[in-house]
């Protein structure tokens, strides 16, 4: 495996932990993680680049090393004003290329759109968008919001051992190799102090958002997409089954950005960056050139 090293940055009152990997005079890249990810789950995608590069992966607030978000609660927004803060530090003077998976493929999809001068190229990882949702259903969204603060807090469970973390990885993923649950399982998760292994990332993320997805502010923000984009799928994804997203629908989303180039895949699933590293790093360098 090639080695990355840790570097710690201060963001807007947090310790925000980013993994890099390469010689720092590289050309970088920007690799952000999904929802209830780490940065070292780019690890087999870094393996399988040929050419060399400067990649930087943080840790979302809440998420693996870096520190907890201060309230409650965690604001979408939030990853858009972080997003902002590392790309000032480590690429102040020139447009960044950005590699997004889900939810990082989403918050850099917005970005994009909100600070089109500071995206060079942008390659989308399974970062469909939401559903969209009717603004109906707000009260309701507010309620359970307010329910589940007074409730018990919520928390994740835990596991025996590392071993065991990995077996639920394996699980929940038929194409991930055994060796590479092993690695995944320790740094997805944490030793207790009574030796069970926990997730390493904040449970209040399990908090319902109050604020509902607004699918047309997410488009406008798309069509204000200047970079060429890569949109690249698992063939055997679920997600879009998963949130109701019709062929239909997917193709209304992606014809919001004006430069873009659809790959598909073969034999990988919503991980597709542990399923076939070394496809998608084919794929995703010959779109950088």
């Amino acid at each position: 495996m090639k080695p990355s090293q840790s570097e710690f940055v201060p963001v807007r009152g947090l310790r925000y932990h980013c993994r890099c990997w390469g010689e720092e005079r590289a050309p970088k890249l920007f690799m952000l993680h999904g929802w209830m990810d780490v940065s070292a789950s780019f690890q087999f995608l870094v393996d399988a680049l040929r050419r060399d590069w400067r990649v930087i992966a943080p840790d979302w607030r809440g998420f693996g090393l870096t520190d907890r978000a201060k309230g409650d609660s965690y604001w979408y927004p939030d990853y858009l004003a972080d997003l902002d803060r590392l790309l000032a530090h480590f690429h102040p003077d020139s447009p960044a290329a950005l590699i997004g998976h889900s939810m990082g493929g989403n918050v850099a999809a917005i970005y994009a759109g909100v600070r089109p001068g500071r995206v060079a190229r942008f390659v989308n990882l399974e970062g469909f968008g939401l559903a969209g949702v009717g603004a109906e259903e707000a009260p309701g969204r507010y309620a359970r919001w307010l329910d589940e603060l007074r409730d018990k807090p919520p928390s994740f469970r835990d596991y025996e051992s590392f071993d065991a973390l990995a077996d639920r990885l394996c699980g929940k993923n038929p194409r991930l190799r055994r060796e590479r649950a092993l690695f995944l399982a320790r740094h997805w998760g944490v030793a207790k102090s009574d030796g069970r292994v926990e997730l390493a990332s904040d449970p209040a993320h399990k908090l319902v958002n109050p604020v509902l997805y607004r699918i047309e502010e997410a488009e406008a923000c798309w069509r204000k997409v200047t970079a060429p984009v890569l949109w690249v799928a698992g063939a055997e994804t679920e997600i879009p089954k998963w949130m109701k997203l019709t062929p239909e629908i997917l193709a209304a989303r992606k014809s919001c950005f004006g430069n873009l180039t659809e790959r598909v895949i073969a034999d990988a699933g919503h991980m597709i960056h542990h399923d076939q590293p070394e496809r998608l790093a084919a794929v995703i360098e010959e779109f950088l050139g």
